[in-house]
């Protein structure tokens, strides 16, 4: 319950451009979309999405069958409101991810910017169970978290480092490795924070 309060806070205080994560396009995600030639029909879930524009996005694309995870209620108002008649066009989950419990699978799970807020190894198991669960055979699952370099907190939380090594051996044992990098995200409050990419697929 503390974490769900916590981010019913931030997005019942903060405006989008008031977070560190805000994008305004979310090109590193969409370049993964391309890169994998995620078919139009398939099924995406967006982990930990906020009000993110990569629904938004999607949608433009011609993506139809979209479902976004949040643990905040209020988040998920906000883009809501901004999607208007389209946001009936996209399963709304609210939901802790550590107790999401699917009644079907996903061909591509994406998650920015919420892994990381994962700090103890019971977590950390239950999310790489819960993903290889989740995901269809051959299906696709890209993360985005903080790497090594990148900051010790955010939004008043501790959170986890990553470095390729630590995030293949979690995922390994039902995931291939396909593409790693690390990217500086700029915030909108002008500072950098470093991130690793990693798109696997699912044996």
């Amino acid at each position: 319950m503390e974490r769900k309060e916590h981010w019913d806070n931030v997005f019942s205080t903060k405006q989008e451009k008031e977070v560190s994560w805000y994008q305004e396009s979310p090109d590193t995600s969409l370049y993964f979309v391309a890169k994998l030639k995620i078919p139009k029909d398939a099924k995406i879930i967006d982990i930990g999405g906020g009000d993110s524009y990569l629904i938004d996005n999607l949608l433009e694309l011609g993506y139809t069958n979209l479902t976004l995870l949040d643990i905040s209620s209020k988040a998920i108002e906000r883009i809501k409101n901004r999607l208007g008649v389209n946001a009936a066009k996209v399963t709304f989950i609210v939901s802790d991810v550590l107790e999401f419990k699917p009644d079907s699978t996903f061909d591509f799970w994406h998650d920015r910017a919420s892994f990381h807020f994962l700090t103890e190894k019971k977590q950390i198991a239950i999310y790489a169970k819960l993903v290889a669960s989740a995901i269809t055979k051959n299906g696709n699952f890209v993360l985005g978290t903080f790497s090594e370099n990148g900051p010790k907190k955010c939004s008043g939380l501790e959170i986890t480092q990553y470095d390729e090594l630590k995030l293949k051996g979690l995922f390994e044992k039902d995931f291939d490795l396909l593409e790693s990098f690390t990217l500086d995200h700029q915030t909108p409050f002008d500072t950098v924070q470093n991130f690793i990419f990693c798109s696997f697929k699912k044996k």
